[in-house]
């Protein structure tokens, strides 16, 4: 009865965060990672108070364009600008572009105590999803020039001059 319950408690599945975010590169690694809390509950079952405590120990992400990862007890962590694009336990690489709707799925596990009691474990895990974020993946183009905008002003890439029509 008590895991039934821990299902039906309001638990909120914690977010997912993209870096870079929210356009990321086809063919670079995306960094993922999730920030869940602690929760606690106060519910009454049979004529009895009920104190429930529900933990984050596992995260799971579903890419959107039909790869996951996980369930895994990594949450990742945020990178510094400068290190955007490094692989990380959570990252992921697109390897199409368009949009991408990203879910995080948190699993929990939980303690409860009836009447001020002791805490007793709940069995299994509750799992609960976040809203899909949407992640826009863009493709890069590379020019290489000969010379600087310093030696030939007019060239492509300097500043005033049209960029040059999209290729294949």
């Amino acid at each position: 009865m008590i895991q039934r319950e821990f299902q039906r408690l309001p638990i909120s599945a914690g977010t997912s965060t993209a870096q870079p975010s929210p356009n990321t590169l086809r063919g670079a690694e995306t960094n993922f990672f999730a920030s869940a809390a602690d929760q606690e509950f106060d519910i009454t079952i049979l004529a009895q108070a009920v104190h429930v405590t529900a933990k984050p120990v596992q995260y799971a992400w579903s890419y959107g364009d039909g790869t996951s990862l996980g369930p895994q007890t990594a949450a990742g962590g945020p990178l510094p600008q400068d290190r955007w694009g490094e692989k990380t336990l959570t990252s992921h690489v697109y390897t199409q572009t368009g949009d991408f709707p990203v879910v995080l799925t948190t699993h929990f596990q939980g303690t409860y105590s009836v009447n001020g009691g002791p805490p007793l474990p709940i069995p299994g895990q509750g799992q609960f999803s976040s809203p899909p974020q949407t992640v826009s993946v863009w493709r890069t183009i590379t020019r290489n020039y000969a010379d600087t905008c310093l030696q030939n002003p007019q060239g492509q890439g300097c500043p005033g001059v049209a960029p040059p029509p999209p290729g294949p």
